[in-house]
């Protein structure tokens, strides 16, 4: 059993791994404290917890907030005040909701129920859904707060509790697998050390285990009895939504100890390869940093959604306008020509006719108008909307060609309210690393000691010299093992960067894939343990060092594939292959605990593999705003060592005078790398004395006691105090492969007539090679190359280089005007140029310059920088921009783009939570905007285009009658056929057009990607198009009034020789409007399906049968409708030939318009429908040559004019 017991624990220190700060575990002195002290208690410090003792948490200044969440947007009391007050914010929903109060007051010319019908059915659908949605995520809520988790109450023992009903203060036992169910304070786990591996994706998305450790004075909290006589006060921050962030102390029998992150365990987070953790609960419900991180993203809404709010307003103006005319024609009538008509027999106590009184009726007529004419504003305008957005939406992610097998991931739409935006955009700003690379990193180069290493092809330079049709014989070399062979190996060497080709026999070949993930380097100098046979060993094993300690890497040992080889997790790619490189040179890192860091070297002085242990004493975490990370170890010797691996621009502005001797060839070898396209880190290291290590501890101990929002400075100061006097010894070199079809993804959309933007962190000659190996520059592009001089920058003279850049381009965009509208131009813009060139006074210069540009990329760019970039370009020109990124630095710029763009890929999910759409891979994006965005757009524009012109169509006509009453306020239709006609008989056509409709099939719009231009020009929601379907809808209802009033007034059309009263006009009219809208929309159907006939034929048949149920109603409920169709216009030929002569002349201006358009001034999207259906199928395969020649004509014509700037 002890033995048992004994191989138990020693597996449970073998998978702890984690180092801490060793320094952090001593108590503080009473001057540290009291300075910890000082701040807590002030704003955003005041928190304390009593652990072990939640009833102290009952009473205020500490009572906390409950552990139940709620992510519901309504309860039962205020789903209906607050559901209504969103839905008649909007102006249609408003106006019909006047009309219904109105109608309770005898002022409406309609009956209550057919004013009030539509406004319910209509606002019901959207609390519906509503009320749907908020359901759904109150059964999540009931499902997590009835989670469970291990409690210890106050007679010691720990029982099941749910999550909501935790109280701060209590202390949880959480098993493996299981999680977390607040913000807990770690007080120690299964571990001997007290480490814990936690999965945070869903969190950020992020799938790499992260560490935590507790306390070592808490690490004998480790059974549940040990916590009877356990009591500890915390004394911390606020809650806050930085999850990156934790400051407090923990004062435990009489001392006080430093919090950080590491010891705290946010909620949401899983507990991973772990058996069990004890922890406190320091925030709980909708304090806890998950809760307050769920923000939603900024509001966006579509330039069609924003139109249309316009068009409202027109139509709105429209209805007042005709409603003015009528009451003041009405007062007209009373005031001269009432004494003439006494046979009308008017009563004196009705409002609305008095002659005495013409004023008071005008106004009464104007209210009863303003009713009256309503059916001018589409009422389902809205509603319809809704629904067909999310139907897009559902078609976008049910795509299978937009599925991902690899990551077993598709294209999401994560919001519905922008999918006509990816129509229109003019536009995409993108991320480089995780967007359009893999961010899957292979060791391939290095340099050390001024001696490049590796020499093999990369994917860059394969792209490009595809793209750039540059062309290489094959080579092959092999090394010595002698330093002299490096000559003649970098002979051989080349860079795409500012090549030209020109002949095409036989362009560079891959070699075999890396049998090593992530370790793809071949140089028979080093591999091998050949290094050992090189000079200036004692640098080259001072490198190998840097590669293996400095890093926050886990070695993970294979139980299934047992070799001498270990694998590793860390918190970035490039850590990884570092690890397994060194590993491969012969120092394996093999094992770390909490202050102490393992490796097996081999040692050339014995010629065999030693084990040696280095004494973690601090670690200097990377941060994108220092750009390095530092180690300070000890190794066994006593010797303090700082290791340090950075940006060369960091590393190279922190070395000593004597650290510098293989700069100048690392420099070369540094820019040699960039033009190959691959990410470099500078390695560094210096050693330091004994005093002067514990005098910077000191100070850099005192700055990590420190409780307030000035310790982050405080720890960069004393960061700065060490990192200097660096001795510089080589530089390495990954590759981050191009994402599959990124290439041929980007030159579509060049086609498609897009800007694109590359924002990346690498260095001018890196993203060169990378914007010509993914297709974003080409060899027939004008380059434009914008960069301060050396000597200004290096004297900081802010004035001349601000005045170098405005000459750099005002001279560029000289030369882009004097070139003319048919060149393509690219602009390249380097670190500290791009910070100049956005900067007040060249801010406007440069942007004119860059948004002529087909293509930009812009270097060093920091995440701020890009926000800002993406926030100037959209506010500049007024275009719709598109921001796709992978990772958290690319958050600001997502939000800031009129459509943000999620990469899931190897960074987290923090982008795609900010997202508006989620993509698998960047390829997805070109069939997404080419395709379902020009769907998309054509079918928004061609739905909200024939709502304003049925709308218009119908409503004139009841003003067209009202003129023909001499405005008696008589209404032409009964109460129901007004009701039926927005919401049944017009409906479901429209929703079918919106969600089915094509120009054009998805094969041709990549065939012909400059389709997609007539989004960004806005083609078909143009003003222009907005009145001309206005127009159509006023000479429809001219048509139709007209037509029926003259043929059936003067007709005796029965054959008992009746003529028609107002029912059977009524009647009659309506069946004509019927038919004619709805022939109208399949007039404008480009795409038909057997939904879009059972829509559209099935609404007029629908018709038909609502007068045969309607009319079968006893007269007192069906008015003049009783038997109308049966008995009245039925049997009477002329209703028949009426309705076919009416619907074909009401058609005919706009069937005479196409043809013309069609025959003399055709579309891009026109030409190619004939195109497809003057080849039947059979032709297609007897010429298929022919039709394909005349298809790549009309691509190239098309090409030409839509990359023509337009204004």
């Amino acid at each position: 059993m002890a033995a048992a017991t004994s191989r138990r624990r020693k597996e449970k220190i073998r998978w702890s791994k984690l180092y801490s700060f060793a320094s952090c575990f001593r108590p503080l002195t009473s001057e540290e404290r009291l300075a910890g002290r000082e701040v807590i208690g002030q704003p955003g410090f005041s928190r304390a917890v009593f652990c072990n003792e939640p009833h102290l948490h009952d009473r205020k200044p500490y009572k906390y907030p409950c552990n139940n969440i709620s992510t519901t947007k309504y309860n039962v009391l205020s789903f209906l005040p607050r559901a209504l007050f969103e839905q008649f914010r909007r102006v249609a929903n408003f106006y019909f909701l006047l009309a219904a109060v109105f109608s309770l007051l005898s002022l409406a010319p309609f009956s209550r129920a057919s004013l009030i019908a539509p406004l319910v059915f209509v606002v019901g659908i959207s609390m519906l859904k509503e009320a749907v949605e908020d359901w759904h995520r109150f059964l999540q809520d009931l499902d997590v707060n009835n989670q469970t988790v291990k409690t210890r109450l106050s007679d010691g023992v720990f029982v099941d509790k749910s999550w909501k009903e935790l109280r701060v203060g209590d202390v949880v036992k959480v098993y493996k697998d299981e999680y977390f169910p607040s913000d807990l304070l770690l007080l120690s786990s299964s571990y001997e050390d007290g480490v814990c591996y936690v999965e945070t994706m869903n969190l950020d998305g992020e799938t790499n285990l992260k560490i935590k450790r507790c306390l070592e004075v808490s690490l004998c909290l480790n059974e549940d009895a040990e916590f009877n006589k356990f009591e500890a006060t915390v004394h911390c921050e606020d809650p806050n939504p930085n999850l990156y962030t934790f400051v407090g102390n923990l004062e435990f029998e009489k001392k006080s100890y430093p919090l950080s992150p590491s010891q705290l365990l946010l909620r949401d987070s899983k507990l991973r390869n772990t058996d069990y953790i004890y922890g406190v609960v320091i925030f709980s419900g909708h304090d806890t940093k998950a809760v307050r991180n769920s923000t939603r993203s900024p509001s966006k809404r579509s330039r069609i959604e924003r139109k249309m709010d316009h068009i409202i307003y027109i139509l709105f103006s429209m209805l007042v306008l005709l409603s003015l005319v009528s009451s003041i024609g009405s007062s007209q009538f009373l005031s001269h020509d009432m004494d003439d008509w006494w046979y009308l027999q008017l009563q004196d106590d009705d409002d609305f006719f008095d002659p005495s009184k013409p004023e008071k009726s005008a106004g009464l007529q104007f209210i009863r108008s303003l009713i009256l004419y309503g059916y001018l504003i589409p009422i389902s305008l809205y509603v319809s909307i809704e629904v067909v957005k999310v139907l897009q939406t559902m078609l976008i992610n049910k795509d299978i060609e937009l599925y991902d097998e690899a990551t077993c991931k598709s294209v999401q739409a994560r919001t519905s309210n922008l999918n006509e935006e990816l129509g229109q955009v003019d536009m995409i700003l993108s991320d480089k690393t995780g967007t359009l690379t893999c961010n899957q990193m292979e060791f391939r180069k290095c340099s050390i000691a001024g001696i490049s290493y590796g020499g093999d092809i990369t994917d860059v330079d394969l792209a490009a010299s595809m793209r750039m049709n540059a062309d290489f014989e094959p080579f092959e070399y092999s090394m010595d093992r002698t330093d002299r062979a490096t000559q003649s190996f970098e002979l051989f060497e080349f860079s795409v960067y500012g090549f030209s080709a020109q002949n095409g026999n036989a362009r560079l070949s891959k070699t075999e894939e890396p049998v090593i993930k992530g370790f793809n380097f071949r140089d028979d100098r080093l591999m091998n343990k050949n290094w050992i046979h090189g000079t200036n060993l004692s640098d080259i094993t001072m490198f190998f060092r840097v590669l293996a300690l400095c890093h926050t890497g886990i070695p993970i040992e294979d139980d299934y594939h047992k070799t001498d080889k270990l694998s590793y997790e860390a918190e970035s790619p490039e850590e990884v292959s570092f690890l397994i490189a060194s590993q491969e040179f012969g120092f394996q890192f093999c094992r770390r605990t909490q202050s102490l860091m393992v490796l097996k070297e081999f040692d050339p002085s014995c010629m065999k593999e030693v084990e040696r242990e280095y004494k973690l004493l601090n670690l200097l975490e990377f941060s994108s705003s220092r750009k390095r990370m530092s180690v300070i170890v000890s190794n066994e010797d006593g010797q303090i060592l700082l290791l340090c691996k950075g940006a060369d621009s960091i590393i190279f502005d922190r070395l000593s005078d004597n650290g510098r001797t293989y700069k100048q060839e690392t420099a070369l070898h540094l820019l040699s790398y960039a033009e190959d396209g691959l990410r470099t880190l500078a390695f560094a290291y210096r050693e330091i004395e004994a005093a002067e290590y514990e005098s910077w501890n000191t100070k850099f101990t005192q700055a990590k006691a420190t409780i307030g929002p000035e310790r982050e400075e405080l720890l960069e100061q004393g960061s700065e105090m060490i990192e200097n006097n660096l001795i510089l010894l080589g530089v390495v070199a990954v590759e981050d492969k191009l994402q599959e079809g990124v290439p041929e993804c980007i030159d579509k959309l060049a086609q498609a007539g897009l800007k694109i933007w590359l924002l990346t962190g690498d260095k001018r000659e890196t993203a060169i090679n990378i914007g010509f190996a993914c297709s974003l520059l080409r060899p027939d592009m004008m380059q434009f190359h914008l960069s301060s001089s050396r000597e200004a920058e290096s004297n900081n003279e802010v004035k001349a280089m601000e005045e170098d850049i405005l000459q750099q381009i005002q001279s560029s965009y000289k030369l882009l005007c004097e070139e003319g509208k048919e060149a393509q131009f690219g602009l390249v813009i380097d670190g500290k140029a791009l910070e100049i060139a956005l900067s007040g006074d060249v801010k406007d210069e440069f942007l004119q310059l860059a948004v002529n540009c087909a293509s930009v990329i812009c270097c060093r760019v920091s995440p701020k920088q890009k926000a800002l970039i993406t926030r100037l370009v959209k506010q500049y020109t007024g275009r719709t921009t598109l921001a796709i990124g992978d990772g958290a630095n690319d958050v600001g710029m997502i939000q800031e783009a009129d459509i943000g763009v999620g990469i899931s890929g190897m960074e987290g999910m923090q982008a795609v939570m900010a997202s508006d759409f989620s993509l698998p891979q960047f390829r997805f994006l070109e069939k997404l905007l080419v395709v379902h965005g020009h769907w998309c757009y054509q079918r928004i524009s061609k739905m909200v285009l024939y709502f304003v012109y049925k709308n218009v169509a119908f409503g004139l006509t009841l003003f067209y009658y009202e003129l023909y009453t001499s405005f008696s306020g008589e209404v032409l239709y009964d109460d129901w056929y007004m009701t039926m006609f927005n919401v049944i008989l017009t409906s479901l056509p429209v929703i079918a057009l919106g969600v089915l409709e094509q120009d054009v099939s998805s094969d041709i719009c990549l065939q012909f990607p400059a389709l997609y231009q007539q989004g960004p020009r806005n083609i078909h929601f143009s003003w222009s198009r907005i009145v001309g379907w206005m127009l159509n809808g006023v000479v429809t209802s001219l048509v139709i009034f007209l037509a029926n009033i003259y043929i059936l007034s003067p007709t005796a059309w029965q054959q008992n020789g009746f003529v028609a009263d107002i029912g059977s006009l009524g009647t009659i009219t309506y069946t004509c409007i019927i038919w004619t809208v709805n022939c109208q929309i399949a007039l404008i159907t480009s795409h038909f399906t057997w939904i879009q006939h059972l829509s559209i034929w099935g609404s007029i048949l629908s018709w038909y049968i609502f007068l045969l149920v309607y009319g079968a109603l006893p007269p007192n409920l069906s008015g003049n409708a009783f038997h109308v169709l049966i008995e009245v216009i039925g049997p009477a030929p002329l209703y028949w030939m009426i309705t076919v002569l009416v619907v074909i002349v009401s058609l005919l201006p706009y069937f005479i318009h196409i043809v013309i358009q069609r025959s003399f001034y055709p579309m891009d999207d026109h030409i190619i429908q004939e195109m497809e259906k003057c080849f039947e199928k059979d032709d297609v395969r007897d010429d298929r040559m022919s039709f394909s020649q005349q298809m790549q004509q009309k691509k190239l014509s098309i090409y030409r004019s839509v990359t023509k700037p337009h204004k």
